[in-house]
């Protein structure tokens, strides 16, 4: 009789064991990937801000993915590609106004099973005391391998994750935007320094590979597609929108989700090495999942998979809200909903600020008074944060100052000489006006096509606006004329401060403008006024603690009854060009040309 010691059964055992196992992978197996992207505060399929049902929303999400796991013959995995801590008032108040309670994005991405996430911008924007909560509070993780802490010369968040399903093993790895430093104050990424995307990838894909072994290599990028953006280029240095350019130049990947353009895209890109990667982008606020479905059947004699891979872009609208999703966070809807109704003043007049496109108007007068009142400048610079905001006249609620400023930026003061303001002026109505050469010519800068005309958007019937609308910056504080017919730099001509006062381009001004534009966002401070980015943190003289919008409610607040109307600081010219255009441009954008010519 043949006796075996315990080790030698127990080494059978493991060996037996480790083949089945590997046998495991002898077959074909399906996976199904989820990302959302850009989702906003979109987690219920209602609009706090306009008081109106949302067709689009993670609750929605939620059961086309339930529907999905509970259907056989394919595994699901749900990735989300941040800025989620920014838009609704869901997510305002988590950040700023009940923080020692869970976030509700913590809650309800923990609910949804989410199985990684990459940081957005915008979530950086809520400050360290909110992200840095969330790491602990996230029972996945957040992502962002180019993020590094400036102590320890490591990522801040981590750089990749690796899952294992059915035999299966994928690496995901986290990019984000390296543009925040040109967008928000620094102490909000104090600590943090954001590295070249395309230069991290490169480092961290060849580790991956080599330790991890995956069999699938997935990107999780919060960057876009279009890498021109803003004046960048394939060769630009910290490019913000590098998500393509990773996937032509870095070998390795099979999938790349990216975001942060809110923009559509599902196609394969080929790589610099012949590989073709598929690329997915599903817009914004949750009204796309983008799902890669991926067939993977074991190759014996290679000991790897070969891989089949389709990307589709998945309307949330086409679903109602989950309903256990609904009842599970009742509770947290019910205290937004009455955040967001509580009354702030009284408004005498509607402010449109689709105006804004055109003309001084009473919409950005308000902004304006604000910012130079909160301040103490002598001249402010702001753009409209939307197209097509409307608040109406009565009563106005806190939800109403999610349309009248957009986003969480700050308030700086900044020193500028006249020369600076003149030129910052210069290259703002560059971006926003055509140079114009007769009545029949444009106003508004459009993207165009091969035919001369303007062109509309690719995924939706809206003609595209050559540059951001919220880069189209006017002024207050300042008289001055806009002459359409005159090239670049010879457009602008200032006639004096506001009470009639001499402006002076040698003389030095206290500017009022948010932190995004300070730190150089957009270009008009660097760009157009000349002023080297190193310099800027030199020209703030000074910064509000808490974002405008808190400012604005105040403001509001303490007037009760709001009564202003735009004082028409600046004009364009020829005016006769500018009727006509302006008309022609509006019924393009709004359809409509009525109201505002009345």
């Amino acid at each position: 009789m043949i006796r075996f010691s315990p080790i030698l059964v127990t080494k059978l055992f493991l060996v037996l064991l480790i083949s089945s196992c590997n046998t495991s992978r002898h077959h074909e197996i399906v996976l199904k990937i989820l990302e959302t992207s850009d989702v906003h505060g979109a987690i219920f399929p209602y609009d706090f801000i306009r008081s109106q049902p949302m067709n689009h929303s993670l609750a929605q999400a939620q059961t086309y993915i339930t529907r999905l796991k509970s259907e056989p013959g394919h595994e699901v995995i749900l990735l989300d590609n941040g800025d989620i801590l920014q838009g609704q008032p869901t997510v305002y108040y988590s950040n700023y106004e009940e923080t020692d309670l869970p976030h509700i994005c913590s809650e309800v991405m923990n609910y949804m099973e989410y199985d990684a996430a990459t940081v957005g911008n915008h979530d950086i924007e809520a400050g360290h005391q909110v992200y840095d909560k969330l790491v602990d509070e996230f029972e996945f993780p957040w992502l962002a391998a180019n993020a590094v802490d400036t102590k320890t010369g490591k990522p801040y968040f981590k750089p990749y994750t690796i899952i294992k399903i059915k035999g299966v093993k994928l690496a995901i790895l986290g990019l984000i935007t390296p543009g925040i430093p040109k967008w928000l104050p620094q102490n909000l990424w104090d600590g943090i320094v954001f590295n070249d995307m395309v230069e991290t990838a490169r480092e961290w894909v060849p580790k991956i590979m080599e330790t991890e072994k995956p069999d699938l290599m997935i990107g999780l990028f919060h960057a876009g597609h279009n890498a021109g953006y803003d004046g960048g280029s394939d060769n630009s240095y910290l490019n913000d929108n590098a998500s393509l350019l990773v996937a032509k130049e870095v070998p390795g990947f099979d999938i790349i989700f990216i975001g942060h353009d809110h923009d559509e895209y599902n196609g394969f890109v080929k790589n610099n090495f012949g590989d073709n990667v598929l690329v997915l982008d599903p817009r914004s606020s949750a009204r796309l999942i983008a799902q890669a479905t991926i067939k993977l059947t074991w190759d014996k004699e290679s000991g790897s998979y070969s891989k089949e891979i389709i990307g589709e872009l998945i309307e949330t609208k086409n679903f109602q809200a989950d309903s256990n999703f609904l009842n599970e966070f009742r509770n947290q809807y019910n205290i937004i909903d009455s955040y967001v109704s509580r009354e702030v003043g009284f408004f005498e007049k509607t402010l449109y600020s689709s105006e804004a496109l055109f003309r001084d108007n009473d919409f950005m007068e308000l902004i304006h008074q604000v910012q130079l009142e909160v301040s103490g400048a002598a001249i402010s610079f702001a753009a409209p944060l939307s197209m097509n905001a409307v608040i109406d006249s009565g009563n106005v609620y806190v939800r109403d100052m999610f349309q009248l400023y957009r986003f969480e930026n700050f308030l700086y003061t900044i020193d500028l000489s006249g020369k600076e303001i003149h030129d910052y002026l210069e290259y703002s109505y560059n971006l926003w006006f055509n140079t114009m050469h007769s009545t029949s010519d444009h106003l508004i800068r459009f993207v165009k096509g091969e035919d001369g005309r303007p062109r509309k958007f690719e995924t939706r019937p809206a003609y595209r606006l050559a540059n951001s609308y919220y880069s189209f910056d006017s002024a207050e504080g300042l008289n001055y004329v806009v002459d359409v017919s005159r090239p670049y730099g010879e457009r602008i001509k200032i006639l004096s401060m506001a009470d009639g006062a001499k402006f002076d381009p040698g003389a030095r001004y206290k500017v009022a403008l948010n932190s995004y534009r300070g730190n150089g966002g957009g270009g008009h401070l660097t760009e157009g006024a000349g002023i080297p980015a190193s310099e800027l943190p030199q020209r703030i003289l000074s910064s509000t603690s808490k974002d405008l919008r808190y400012y604005m409610m105040r403001w509001i607040e303490k007037k009760a009854v709001v009564s202003l109307s735009a004082n028409y600081n600046w004009k364009t010219v020829p005016e006769d060009w500018w009727i006509e255009a302006a008309k022609r441009d509006r019924e393009l954008l709004y359809g409509e040309v009525e109201r505002f010519f009345k």
